[in-house]
């Protein structure tokens, strides 16, 4: 009879070699490779490709670092200042809180309160001298503002602002001390109940400190009449819930101050400061004028890119200015269509000599890579003035044309300060641009392909077309994207032989930066412009591809 095996016994003996290495190969049982350190592998790989990684970054860190500086930030800085508009609430910060009520579509000038806010911004402002920078600011958008601005800067401190004063001062005489303020200020009231009048005391702490020096104290004087105003129009907006709660404050100083103003507030006199305005300027009833500033009070703002393709804000919405105004969008569309046309005429010119460049002996051949390269060594400025003396009409080629008889000497062609300059002086330039790539992906293409095309028949021209053309086309793929780029951005040139119908949008951008300083609208077209390139490349990879660019 069998034995029978106890159900909990061991059918092998673990010291048996054989029974081990079954235990080993067990599926519940898994052996983990170690290093020879008795780290577990996978731990020590990851800690090592983690190492190569921080080594790999560390390398190219300082690259990276050069880039951000001198790459990124300033495109980010570029359309940053294309909708940046904080000198309007910066320099008049309670004109535009006031100038939010007014609506400009009733033809009408704003009430006294809008008035009152604008003196007492302006007194401050012209203490910094900052209301000139605000007037030429708005003068982008609207002709004529700035020198409202600089004329009421100089008179506002000649203003009378001392009629509140005394209105306040007849509710109870200690308004006309800095203790009432202090007490305000003080109370639960202030942070919520009086928005003027807030913006109003900063005002007057930085007039006050820069008249008497950073050292000085606003709260130990009373301050100037212009704050009294805002206070007063901050009161007459409040309900009488809220006048109540000030005239039964808690704070017996703040209900003190407060006792009585209800009644005495339809008995306040007006400083007139919309009468005192208009004798200083009449454009201050302008309404254009003041639906400018409305328009401009955000700190962001769309008129730079609206000035940008030709358009205004209007009462009735945005709309196009009148024609004799437009200017940019021809410039753009002048800028896309010449620089294309510089592209295909290198192409046109730079094929033949890329193709001979390749395929002639090799000391020939560098011979005239020189000469190719030879335009490098000498400045573009004088490459540029060279085209001038040969293109003008007393110049080179108008001289030979006359020597052998092609033109009469009444005759003489306008090559110059015109389209026709432009693109024969930037074709010169770009030429090696273009000739260079060319030349690189020609000198890979392999003989043997164009014999065995003639030896199967093929004519001249279809073998070039039909074998030899389809591998130089990454060659022109790259000069055409290196030329485009170069002449879209190209100024100095344009500039020097284009005149007025051959000058690029780079050379308006160039003007508002270094003569207009109009630098919100040169960010807004060079946004624009990158833009469109960004457009053009994308299409380009769409139907080329950019992976069929080489350079050899």
């Amino acid at each position: 009879m069998p034995r029978s095996i106890p159900p909990n016994s061991e059918s092998f003996s673990m010291t048996d070699p054989a029974s081990a290495a079954i235990a080993t190969s067990s599926p519940d049982r898994k052996e983990v490779l170690t290093t020879q350190d008795g780290q577990p592998l996978k731990k020590s790989l990851a800690k090592a490709l983690r190492r190569e990684k921080i080594r790999a970054l560390l390398l190219i860190a300082p690259l990276l670092l050069f880039i951000f500086l001198t790459f990124i930030m300033p495109i980010a800085d570029m359309l940053f200042r294309s909708v940046e508009n904080s000198i309007v609430p910066d320099t008049i910060p309670n004109t535009v809180r006031a100038v939010q009520n007014y609506e400009p579509s009733t033809g009408e000038a704003p009430d006294e309160a809008v008035y009152a806010a604008l003196a007492d911004d302006l007194m401050r402002s012209q203490e910094e001298k900052t209301h000139t920078r605000l007037g030429s600011r708005l003068n982008y958008d609207q002709p004529g503002i700035s020198s409202v601005f600089r004329k009421s800067g100089r008179r506002v401190s000649r203003m009378d602002n001392e009629v509140h004063i005394e209105d306040f001062a007849a509710v109870n005489p200690v308004w006309k001390t800095p203790e009432a303020w202090q007490t305000l200020r003080d109370s639960s009231f202030w942070p919520g109940s009086f928005p003027r009048t807030q913006i109003a005391w900063n005002n007057w702490e930085t007039y006050y400190k820069e008249d008497e020096g950073e050292d000085a104290d606003p709260t130990s004087v009373a301050p100037y009449g212009f704050t009294y105003s805002m206070l007063y129009y901050d009161l007459v907006n409040m309900s009488d819930s809220e006048l109540a709660s000030l005239e039964n404050a808690s704070d017996p100083e703040v209900a003190s101050l407060f006792d009585g103003i209800s009644a005495a507030l339809p008995n306040f006199g007006t400083n007139d400061y919309k009468a005192q305005f208009l004798d200083i300027d009449e454009g201050w009833g302008n309404v254009d004028y003041w639906s400018t500033i409305k328009r401009l009070s955000p700190p962001l703002t769309s008129s730079y890119f609206l000035s940008s393709v030709d358009a205004e804000t209007t009462p009735q919405g945005i709309e196009l200015k009148p024609e004799d105004e437009r200017l940019y969008i021809t410039l753009f569309v002048r800028t896309l269509v010449l620089s294309m046309l510089i592209t295909f005429s290198c192409i046109l010119l730079g094929y033949p000599i890329a193709y001979l460049l390749a395929n002639l002996p090799t000391r020939t051949s560098n011979l005239l890579l020189i000469l190719v390269l030879l335009p490098f060594w000498t400045s573009l400025l004088v490459r540029t003035s060279a085209w001038k003396v040969l293109l003008q009409q007393q110049g080179v080629i108008n001289d030979i044309l006359v020597w052998i008889g092609l033109i009469s000497d009444d005759g003489r062609l306008v090559m110059i300060n015109n389209v026709t300059g432009t693109l024969i002086a930037m074709t010169h330039i770009l030429l090696p641009f273009m000739i260079l790539p060319l030349f690189s992906v020609m000198k890979t293409i392999s003989p043997s392909y164009v014999r065995a095309a003639k030896s199967m028949g093929a004519t001249d021209w279809t073998t070039f077309w039909k074998i030899y053309f389809p591998n130089t086309i990454p060659g022109i793929g790259a000069g055409s994207i290196l030329v485009f780029i170069l002449a879209i951005g190209y100024y100095i040139t344009p500039e020097l032989v284009g005149g007025t119908d051959g000058v690029f949008i780079s050379n308006r951008i160039a003007y508002h930066i270094s003569s207009s300083l109009n630098w919100g609208l040169a960010a807004a077209l060079g946004s624009i412009l990158l833009f469109l390139v960004l457009a053009l490349y994308w299409a380009y990879d769409r139907i080329v591809g950019i992976d069929n660019v080489s350079l050899g």
